[in-house]
């Protein structure tokens, strides 16, 4: 090969690289992220398939973060999510090293137990062939961008929950679950744009007595009041009910509403021809971060860090240290 073609060889591969960077730049999709990880490995119970994976923790992130957060949010939204769901892992796992259910895993992807998560499998059919190439490399920028990122409050990790959507305001705690803690308090979320925030479900009298195990049509209710079928015996300090009364039963509202399958907590009703109407707003239990509020968060220019701040007051975003032991942490500058 003569030097005129191995230098214009050299040459078209400098410009294409040039081409590709300047590309990456006004589409931070094309982005190749660094493939660094964390040494720690993540052994996850699938109960699909009843099966245990082992991944290592930022590449188990990626899963999640395309599981829990849509991947049309914005970038900053994203990366807020990875960290949170960074911390809720890890924390988990200090807190109960081996799975007690299902030996040898250390996390699972049951939404009542944990976050959900997603193989690359089930993003390409969520999103499409096409699709997918954008959305994967977004979520794995994100993650990779925030890598061993964590909060802590006092210097351990934080109990980093999450839902859907709050719809306008978060709630305490301690108010859902009877432990209190600092930087799980009522936010405001003005930004909070859920495009479901407010939906209706009913139920029939028979339908709710057996899912309760009581009898709802021995009641008095022939006048079409519900006061006799379900009084609010407690409120919430953002006037979610937290303790109901129904038919012959005292039960907390997050218990009622697991039971009942509604979106939150955050309901009223209405007795109509021997049905209840339940309208609820926002989805989830409502402590934490609120995701649709992240995302309308980042739509005002606030990056990660103010996101994360908001919905976790008085926390600190802390990176960890490469070293065996999984809670050594360093200051990242926030």
């Amino acid at each position: 090969m003569s030097p005129k073609v191995t230098a214009g060889m050299l040459l078209a591969a400098i410009l294409l690289t040039g081409l590709l960077f300047q590309l990456a730049n006004h589409l931070p999709w094309l982005k190749i992220p660094n493939e660094q990880t964390s040494p720690h490995q993540i052994h996850l119970y699938r109960h699909a398939t009843a099966e245990i994976i082992t991944m290592p923790l930022e590449e188990y992130l990626v899963g999640v973060v395309a599981a829990e957060m849509p991947a049309s949010f914005p970038l900053e939204a994203l990366k807020a999510q990875a960290v949170a769901a960074r911390t809720y892992t890890l924390r988990r796992i200090q807190l109960n090293p081996p799975h007690f259910t299902h030996p040898g895993a250390n996390i699972c992807d049951d939404t009542r137990y944990s976050q959900a998560w997603i193989s690359k499998q089930q993003m390409k059919a969520r999103w499409g062939p096409v699709d997918y190439q954008q959305y994967y490399y977004k979520i794995k920028r994100a993650v990779t961008a925030t890598q061993a990122q964590v909060l802590t409050y006092n210097n351990e990790l934080i109990n980093a929950v999450y839902h859907a959507s709050c719809g306008g305001i978060t709630e305490n705690s301690g108010q859902v679950w009877q432990i209190d803690k600092p930087y799980l308090q009522s936010r405001p979320c003005p930004y909070c744009a859920d495009p479901r925030r407010v939906q209706s479900v009913s139920y029939s009298l028979e339908e709710i007595s057996a899912r309760l195990q009581t009898n709802l049509k021995a009641l008095p209710a022939a006048t079409g009041s519900n006061s006799q079928i379900i009084k609010i015996k407690e409120k919430t300090c953002t006037g979610r009910p937290r303790v109901i009364l129904i038919g012959n039963k005292i039960m907390p509202a997050t218990v009622f509403r697991e039971k009942m399958s509604l979106r939150s907590t955050r309901f009223t009703y209405q007795l109509a021809d021997q049905q209840i109407i339940f309208t609820t707003t926002g989805h989830g239990h409502g402590v934490g971060m609120c995701q649709y509020g992240a995302k309308g968060l980042a739509k005002q220019q606030k990056n990660y860090w103010q996101i994360l701040s908001h919905y976790y007051p008085g926390t600190q975003l802390k990176k960890q240290v490469k070293s065996s032991h999984w809670l050594c942490f360093q200051n990242t500058g926030y």
